[in-house]
């Protein structure tokens, strides 16, 4: 259970003023249909995450107990300073306005394409090397994905405006910051 908890804590935090959050707001905008627009980027999370995870356990079966504790620690904490760095949507992630694919498969396809090298990939690939627990992390890191978006597709600008973004990329950092220093000291 705690590597749900951690997953889904961690992911729902890191993920405040991401770039996945913001395509969540403009697909909001464009098409103003939330419940295909969730449920793509319900279906768009749980096939990226679920090769994130299937990559961190592999990486987990084939590197030894010593090296990963120090690669673990290291990207933590690389995780760390990533978190302070603001996310920008490019315009490859947005949808194009002539989509010919409809609400829900735009959605599909521009959130798993955007979440691809985001910072919440990573992670997930990182904690399910770090808990060794595959079906939990993924099943955590998407809870917190849907967590962090869901409400901005349906509340959108109201609720982004509320949130102090800066304060939630300070308290992830904190919290990778403290997993990397744990899996470097060897803490379980």
């Amino acid at each position: 259970m705690q590597a749900f908890f951690v997953s889904t804590g961690l992911v729902a935090l890191a993920e405040m003023g991401d770039k996945t959050q913001l395509l969540s707001l403009l697909l909001a905008a464009k098409f103003r249909r939330p419940w295909p627009i969730v449920l793509g980027i319900l279906v768009a999370t749980l096939a990226n995450h679920a090769l994130a995870g299937a990559l961190g356990a592999w990486i987990t079966a084939y590197v030894g107990p010593g090296v990963m504790r120090w690669i673990l620690g290291g990207s933590f904490l690389v995780m760390a300073a990533w978190m302070l760095v603001p996310d920008k949507l490019d315009e490859d992630d947005a949808p194009s306005s002539a989509t010919h694919l409809g609400v829900f498969a735009t959605t599909v396809v521009a959130f798993f394409l955007a979440e691809m090298g985001d910072k919440t990939q990573v992670a997930t690939v990182m904690l399910a090397a770090r808990f060794d627990a595959w079906v939990a992390v993924v099943a955590g890191t998407t809870l917190g994905m849907m967590l962090a978006n869901a409400p901005v597709v349906w509340f959108g600008d109201r609720l982004v405006r509320r949130v102090p973004i800066r304060l939630v990329h300070l308290v992830s950092a904190g919290i990778f910051v403290v997993l990397g220093v744990a899996a470097l000291l060897g803490a379980g």
